[in-house]
């Protein structure tokens, strides 16, 4: 099972996610964990110039995100659902039509179309997207920003309406919680999800 989860700055995706991890290994599911970008040694490289680089073009983003993610598919998360892992990915390719497309303004059907070209059509069985005001997300960040989490509002609020498109595109491939619940019930309700799903 393929399991990614998406949000925007500060709604706690990746406490969740990891908490998720840790729940699976208990009970002896064999689980990989990565994030994006990231996940293997040129893709850790190339997170560095996504999140602190300066000067980069919004075409360099792009393509310094998507060679990330061909990277991390063909490295581990194909090996790993191959062998019957479970994969669970903080952000996968629904962040680049978020940030890129509806923040940037990029073209969605170009995104998709290089999405495909780079994970060569692998994508996930279940979509967690904890939704949160964009305001108090961003509030919830400390120390140092980012060059994503120093955006103006506007930029955020287009990247939260475009979770929210996608995700209503695919009611049965998503999850949308709202990150604003106690971090319990948060956890409870994917594990819920989680379980169904493994049992099929």
């Amino acid at each position: 099972m393929f399991i990614v989860f998406e949000g925007g700055e500060g709604s706690g995706k990746s406490t969740q996610a990891k908490a998720l991890r840790r729940r699976l290994l208990r009970r002896g599911y064999p689980v990989v964990f990565t994030r994006e970008p990231g996940g293997t040694p040129v893709g850790n490289r190339l997170r560095r110039q996504v999140l602190w680089g300066d000067g980069l073009t919004p075409q360099t983003e792009l393509l310094f995100i998507l060679a990330a993610r061909s990277q991390l598919v063909a490295e581990v998360i194909r090996p790993a659902l191959k062998r019957g892992d479970t994969v669970i990915c903080d952000r996968y390719f629904y962040s680049t039509l978020a940030y890129q497309g509806y923040g940037r303004g990029m073209d969605l059907g170009l995104l998709k179309s290089l999405n495909e070209f780079v994970t060569g059509g692998v994508t996930p069985d279940l979509v967690v997207f904890l939704d949160m005001d964009t305001e108090e997300g961003l509030e919830r960040k400390d120390g140092d920003r980012d060059r994503f989490e120093r955006e103006d509002m506007s930029f955020h609020r287009r990247v939260r309406e475009g979770y929210l498109e996608i995700a209503a595109a695919e009611p049965g491939r998503w999850l949308v919680l709202d990150a604003s619940m106690p971090r319990r019930e948060i956890g409870e309700r994917i594990w819920q999800r989680v379980q169904q799903a493994l049992e099929r």
